[in-house]
């Protein structure tokens, strides 16, 4: 059996609480990712999230456990991991077009300016940023066009596996809908692997292959990996009417408004703590099967 892209394997963060103990955060979580898959993880604050993505960018330790990608060990950060922050992260006295340039170059540092150049300009038409825009520093842009200047900027360096910490979280709904679309639209032509923080039920829906469900700290575990059984191209508009969209996202609202309780600080006793399988599809009705569920709001 053919192994993951992505492996975490029993992986473990404690933390001192203040009173001379520890805070276990999460506790031998386990899960794969594929290559080109796109997988959104979902959660409430504190369960660890956010430590799970500094933790496969390299930018943290795990009390124990491993992460291996493509085959290797992850170890402190590396090019072949891009991250995007929710505050954008670009530097501030570079331009629009600067910033991709200087990463790309760090990616490629055998290219001439020329490539270079035209490599970025490349991927910044990709999310809409072209003519004397690409030109404007940081400050000169609104939120929206900043984050797309962290995407292009993450996806121009072809990355391995790519990680979306919450990068829409700071934006209006319609700016948010516009980037969520040429994230696709990006991401369906590279094929990259993608992993992605959010606490949009909706954005996750659309965006991912699986959705991974954490319960709440502490003892949190991913407790559930649900695939999305609604097939690509997506439409924010169309996708709606599809008969699954609704099962999966009242069973995400459950999980989160009620199971995520319930399943929450439970130590693991050392068994790793695998997500229990979630396929929902309505698609091929039977006579016995429930009526068609609407949202449900928390």
């Amino acid at each position: 059996m053919s192994q993951p892209f992505l492996k975490i394997e029993n992986l473990t963060q404690r933390f001192p609480d203040g009173q001379g103990g520890t805070l276990t955060v999460f506790e031998d979580a386990a899960f794969g990712v594929e290559k080109g898959e796109f997988v959104c993880i979902l959660g409430h604050s504190g369960c660890g999230k956010s430590t799970i993505m500094n933790i496969l960018a390299g930018l943290a330790e795990p009390t124990s456990g491993v992460v291996i990608m493509d085959g290797q060990e992850v170890s402190g950060p590396s090019l072949d991991r891009g991250v995007v922050f929710q505050n954008y992260s670009l530097l501030p006295w570079l331009s629009t077009l600067r910033n991709v340039m200087f990463a790309v170059k760090a990616r490629y540092p055998d290219w001439t300016k020329a490539q270079v150049m035209e490599h970025s300009k490349k991927f910044l038409a990709m999310v809409g940023l072209e003519g004397d825009v690409i030109y404007r520093k940081p400050s000169q842009l609104s939120g929206g066009m900043r984050q797309r200047v962290s995407i292009a900027r993450a996806f121009a360096n072809h990355p391995k596996l790519l990680l979306l910490d919450e990068p829409f979280g700071a934006l209006d709904a319609l700016t948010r809908g516009t980037i969520q679309d040429e994230l696709l639209k990006i991401w369906g032509g590279t094929e990259q692997t993608v992993f992605m923080i959010t606490h949009d039920i909706d954005e996750a829906i659309l965006l991912a292959d699986r959705i991974l469900l954490m319960s709440n700290g502490p003892f949190a575990r991913v407790a559930e990996s649900v695939e999305i059984t609604i097939p690509r191209p997506r439409n924010r508009t169309a996708i709606v009417e599809h008969p699954n969209y609704y099962a999966i996202r009242n069973h995400l609202v459950q999980f989160l408004g009620r199971r995520s309780r319930e399943l929450s600080g439970t130590a693991s006793d050392g068994a790793p703590q695998s997500p229990t399988p979630v396929r929902i599809d309505k698609t091929t009705p039977s006579d016995d099967d429930e009526p068609r569920l609407r949202a449900v709001n928390v």
